[in-house]
């Protein structure tokens, strides 16, 4: 696939580049951020969190106030982007644990209460136009097309879902046999005539193998045969059964227990 003949990642890049389709695998929107430091300090936690990105082939496009986007396999091409964009995003969590560490070791010492961060992260994997965008005045190496405002949707969806990753179907597609993953939900899309199947990233190839992690998707795999048929009955047992583990589905499932409540009471009746 044709790629642009720029070799610097930088959007403020005086040299020329004819925009090419290229792939895109990440865009990294951090909306979902709950900032607990003060508005002039609001770019440092942005720093820790970057890094990640470039250090594995990645772009960074825009800082967007709490917001990061990013694309991989452009300029420079990179068989791996899906993996790579996937591990910059564990590797976000991973920054963001030692970040609220530090900031709850500073809260404490200066006797605050401790607010701690929490980011969301959409991945996607399609087709998009990327290179020099906007005019002689003013221009960004960026990207754009329905691959780009996807990632943007999923990112949006990781607080509904109550999980950090959400990736498109695309992208599990390619990374599935390297990262532990679980499929969330089919959601409507504005823009799309089918439901688009989305799912979470929760480790790296190591838990992927692990008996209680495989075990646990065997599990919500069924619950969710279950309530797509509406057996509701066999939707709830198997949601009792994957809430043994450690809690960090409770949000998922609760949505599913509403969901189901009110299949079964809907209002006005």
């Amino acid at each position: 696939m044709a790629q642009p003949a720029l070799q610097a990642a930088e959007s403020d890049d005086a040299r020329q580049a004819e925009p090419a389709s290229a792939d895109l695998d990440l865009s990294s929107l951090m909306r979902s951020c709950r900032w607990a430091v003060e508005e002039e300090r609001l770019h440092e936690p942005r720093i820790p969190l970057a890094t990640g990105v470039p250090a594995r082939n990645g772009t960074i496009d825009k800082y967007m106030g709490d917001c990061i986007m990013a694309f991989w396999n452009a300029p420079l091409d990179d068989e791996d982007h899906p993996e790579h964009a996937c591990k910059s995003a564990l590797v976000m969590f991973e920054e963001l644990e030692v970040l609220n560490q530090a900031l709850k070791a500073e809260a404490e010492e200066s006797g605050e209460r401790h607010i701690p961060l929490k980011v969301g992260v959409g991945i996607n994997t399609g087709d998009c136009v990327v290179g020099n965008m906007g005019s002689e005045q003013r221009f960004d190496y960026s990207v754009l097309g329905d691959a780009v405002n996807l990632a943007a949707r999923l990112e949006g969806q990781s607080k509904n879902y109550g999980v950090g990753i959400v990736i498109g179907e695309e992208t599990k597609a390619v990374i599935s046999d390297k990262f532990a993953t679980m499929e969330l939900d089919l959601i409507a899309v504005k823009g799309k005539a089918e439901a688009v199947r989305i799912h979470t990233i929760l480790g790296r190839e190591d838990m992927l193998h692990q008996q209680g992690f495989r075990a646990l998707r065997t599990q919500h795999d069924e619950m969710l045969d279950a309530y797509r048929w509406q057996d509701w009955a066999g939707a709830r047992k198997l949601i009792d059964r994957c809430r043994g583990g450690d809690g960090s589905f409770n949000d998922l499932y609760d949505l599913y227990e509403e969901r189901i409540v009110f299949y079964l009471h809907p209002p006005g009746t």
